[in-house]
């Protein structure tokens, strides 16, 4: 589940990517690139912004994108 400032239906489809920093002398971060569908849809009342909605998704399909060099 995570915070959007977008409009979504319940099954629709959804892509989304997960940021993972890099750490210290271990090289770039890399991200996680999904595919998935939503599942649930809240209004997230501990964001000021009127758009805000808290999204839980499945994860169908993912990449492994990392940066280019």
């Amino acid at each position: 589940m995570f915070s959007a400032n977008l409009r979504v239906e319940l099954g629709e489809p959804l892509e989304y990517i997960i940021g993972f920093p890099s750490h210290s002398n271990l090289g770039p971060g890399v991200s996680l690139r999904c595919l998935g569908k939503v599942v649930r849809v809240e209004p997230n009342g501990a964001s000021v912004e009127q758009d805000a909605v808290m999204v839980a998704a499945t994860l169908e399909r993912y990449e492994f994108v990392r940066p280019e060099s």
